[in-house]
């Protein structure tokens, strides 16, 4: 129609070569477009439009729809914004919240890798990490580790002496948690965001947690935190420098860093006073030093203990 203006209908079908019903279709469809038009004064006739007039008119219509899906996305934002802003406004009335039951925890925490936008801290305890835990919190610090958030963790050093326990803590490390170890935790906790701070509702049992909110109560939390990660020791370097030690002479290094005598120690951990001496004695001359105590200073500085 742009090469040959003054082609009507029949001359179209007869030149293309196309059923007229096509060709009717076409035109509606270009008609549809804005692309042909009705010359003025010529009845009957159709005119096509220039394919740059053409293109910008379809690029306009794009852009205005593009416009309008924008909108409605924007609304649907500031909707589901709107609705998390009134429960946030809703939990702030409380400075802590009662999570009952492991599955609650789990969903909290769950929100908490999807939305956490800094960091998460965890305080871990106890014997040794249940499996259940441990294929959660994998699961969980691989959604925050991939969306950048830093994770720092600190052990305490019986949780690792569980086989299955230290496998994890090697396995996040390698995947970019930063961890670390201390012979003394007070209690298990995490933060989140320096916002949030889940704990236990009791020591050692799956009742639940509490989650605790409020500047001032978090704050101090993340304080304690501070402090007891400044006093443990990396991770990797306690794997190094821990390399052949046995779980009884590490049982014996933490009995000797708190004064045990060798009596004391043989009877709590059902050895022969002999047996100890001959350990204590293999320590001392493992970590060159000239007492007791300062075997259990050194061991300490080294991270074995």
């Amino acid at each position: 129609m742009l090469d040959h203006p003054a082609w009507d209908v029949d001359e179209l079908v007869a030149h293309l070569g196309i059923p007229e019903t096509v060709v009717h279709d076409a035109l509606s469809a270009l008609a549809d477009q804005t692309l042909i038009t009705p010359p003025t004064g010529q009845p009957g006739a159709l005119h096509a439009i220039g394919p740059q007039l053409g293109l910008i008119a379809l690029l306009n219509q794009a852009e205005q729809q593009m416009l309008a899906q924008q909108a409605k996305l924007q609304a649907v934002r500031a909707s589901v914004l709107a609705h998390a802003a009134s429960r946030d406004t809703h939990r702030e009335r409380e400075e802590i919240v009662r999570l009952e039951g492991l599955d609650a925890v789990r969903d909290r925490l769950a929100e908490h890798a999807s939305t956490a936008t800094e960091s998460v801290q965890m305080l871990t305890t106890g014997a040794a990490m249940p499996a259940e835990a441990i294929e959660t919190g994998k699961m969980l610090s691989r959604i925050a580790l991939s969306r950048g958030v830093q994770i720092r963790h600190i052990y305490h050093e019986n949780t690792l002496q569980d086989a299955a326990s230290l496998a994890y803590a090697e396995w996040m490390a390698e995947r970019g948690e930063q961890s670390r170890v201390m012979p003394e935790a007070p209690v298990r906790m995490t933060i989140v965001d320096r916002q949030f701070a889940l704990i236990p509702i009791e020591p050692c049992s799956g009742r639940g947690a509490l989650e605790v909110r409020g500047n001032r109560l978090v704050s101090a939390m993340c304080l304690l935190f501070e402090m007891l990660w400044d006093k443990s020791t990396p991770l990797s370097r306690r794997l190094a420098n821990s390399d052949g030690l046995s779980d009884q002479a590490t049982a014996i290094l933490r009995l000797l860093r708190r004064g045990r005598t060798d009596e004391a120690i043989g009877r709590q951990l059902g050895l022969s006073e002999r047996t100890v001496r001959r350990t204590v004695s293999d320590l001392m001359k493992r970590l060159d030093a000239e007492s007791r105590f300062q075997a259990g200073v050194e061991a300490a500085l080294r991270g074995w203990v």
